[in-house]
């Protein structure tokens, strides 16, 4: 807790300048674990694959236009996506909202039994489960190992990536964030 408090004057200031990082780039809040995300030049066109909910009902990502979306491709045998998904869901109960989502897909075969189990193990209560199970959404995203997570902005574009995990709740992740959604409360 007295480690957010302190981190409260940084979050602040990127309230206060966030548009100002955007229209500089974000490269500078690339630090700790951050320094593995790529961030692209130009967005990129993501392409129009769907996924499922855990009652079957088929989706894209065009269900989260107008938002920042961390896309998060995981399975349920990955053991960094086991220490990640954690950091995820505090991400999402941080700074989700009408302004960004975290985004989670079970790559592979990843039964809804396993992925309850994991959830409930790791303690997983803000994240919402969607499948992959053919990886057909992986191969078309180019996602070669996991965890790959994908950040996306309002437009449905790709602006960033990261191959392997992160903690998604560390200060760096968060600044990161902050800036994108220029400071909203989601």
């Amino acid at each position: 807790m007295f480690r957010h408090l302190r981190l409260a004057p940084l979050y602040m200031a990127l309230c206060l300048g966030a548009n100002a990082v955007v229209a500089d780039g974000l490269e500078d809040l690339l630090d700790g674990d951050m320094r593995a995300m790529v961030l692209h030049e130009e967005p990129q066109e993501v392409p129009a694959v769907s996924f499922t909910d855990m009652d079957g009902e088929e989706l894209t990502l065009a269900a989260f236009a107008g938002r920042y979306v961390l896309l998060n491709f995981w399975a349920t045998w990955c053991a960094p996506c086991r220490e990640e998904m954690p950091s995820l869901d505090r991400l999402q109960r941080a700074l989700g909202g009408e302004a960004f989502a975290v985004v989670t897909v079970a790559s592979g075969r990843n039964p809804p039994p396993a992925i309850r189990r994991f959830f409930e193990e790791e303690g997983v209560t803000d994240l919402p489960v969607y499948l992959d199970p053919r990886q057909a959404m992986s191969r078309q995203m180019g996602v070669f190992g996991l965890p790959t997570t994908v950040l996306i902005d309002p437009e449905g574009r790709e602006i960033g990536r990261l191959r392997g995990d992160a903690d998604w709740a560390g200060a760096e992740a968060l600044a990161l964030i902050a800036a994108l959604i220029g400071g909203e409360d989601g």
